[in-house]
């Protein structure tokens, strides 16, 4: 006789799944008549796209089902983000270069949804294996895994931060060469911070995205003080930051732009010299704990074995 919670759990699962088949066909449907629509508007002209690789069409069907059901959950469960909450999440989206308005909206949907699959999957695994599903401990696993479901689209945010500041770090270098170097040939500071964002579109996107935007705010008419600390505030690197300072003061105090960048370019190069100079020093630091667990004791097998081996047979022969 089947247990009553295997059967709860049973259609309760492939309820959702069919939940989950039900919005990927509804948003598949969704996306084949806005193409027809958009055909109809262009007269039968496909929209021209831009020849960059993407996802396969099942995990892009895939991620929009996720998006659509984040969004529908956020609406929900998303708090009022009046004060200091709001303007740090805005920020922490800044950081990760996530600038779509709804984007707040899909972040409280789907740490609602991963806290709530994660304990739903436990459950329905612990109903598979008949284990008792009512025990304390059993109760303690789902609220924890309610509460890792419900911090991982934080962990997720806060690695995503983490690599594009480091692409900032590695590109911002040879950013500032390129400008050092357009300034000195004539170019004005708003043109030669374009023609970067142009040149260093392929090595780096990021730096490469956040100068348009720079040069864009300057063409909208906002004062180079403002958009420069935006892009300090965007990218919310130390080297950025600190080449917003510089140009600002030059700005303020009328010094030559092309020689203060050169003098910041000369040490931002030193600075990274040493930071290589410092990784290269904690190397052998941090070698010792593979010598001393992995290495040292094969080698000590190796070299003590056969005369430990020997030894032992001589004791036994006599």
């Amino acid at each position: 006789m089947f247990d009553l919670a295997i059967v709860v759990s049973a259609l309760v699962f492939f309820g959702t799944l069919l939940l989950l088949l039900g919005g990927f066909y509804y948003a598949k449907y969704r996306r084949e008549h806005a193409g027809l629509v958009e055909k109809v508007k262009l007269g039968g002209i496909p929209r021209l796209v831009e020849a960059v690789p993407d996802a396969p069409e099942s995990s892009r069907s895939l991620k929009d089902v996720f998006l659509r059901t984040s969004a529908w959950a956020g609406r929900m469960a998303k708090p009022t983000e009046n004060g200091e909450n709001g303007s740090h999440l805005k920020k922490l989206f800044l950081n990760a270069g996530i600038r779509k308005p709804g984007a707040a909206t899909v972040f409280w949907g789907a740490k609602v949804l991963c806290a709530a699959a994660l304990p739903v999957l436990a459950f329905f695994l612990r109903a598979v294996m008949d284990r008792p599903l009512l025990q304390f401990e059993m109760l303690a696993l789902l609220g924890v895994l309610a509460l890792i479901g419900f911090y991982l689209p934080d962990l997720y945010l806060k690695v995503r931060i983490r690599r594009r500041k480091n692409r900032i770090v590695k590109g911002f270098p040879d950013a500032l060469d390129l400008l050092v170097v357009c300034v000195e040939a004539g170019m004005g500071l708003d043109a030669a911070i374009n023609r970067v964002a142009e040149e260093i579109r392929l090595s780096s996107p990021v730096i490469s995205d956040e100068l348009r935007i720079l040069n864009l705010e300057l063409r909208a008419g906002k004062a180079r003080v403002d958009a420069l600390r935006n892009l300090g505030v965007r990218t919310d690197v130390e080297e950025v930051r600190s080449f917003a300072t510089l140009l600002v003061q030059t700005d303020r105090f009328g010094t030559s732009v092309a020689q203060a960048l050169r003098v910041h370019s000369d040490a931002m190069r030193v600075r990274r010299y040493q930071t290589a100079e410092e990784l290269a020093a904690k190397l052998p630091v941090k070698l010792m704990i593979p010598l001393i667990f992995f290495i040292f004791p094969a080698i000590f097998v190796v070299i003590v074995g056969p005369a430990v081996i020997q030894i032992y047979h001589s004791i036994i022969m006599r």
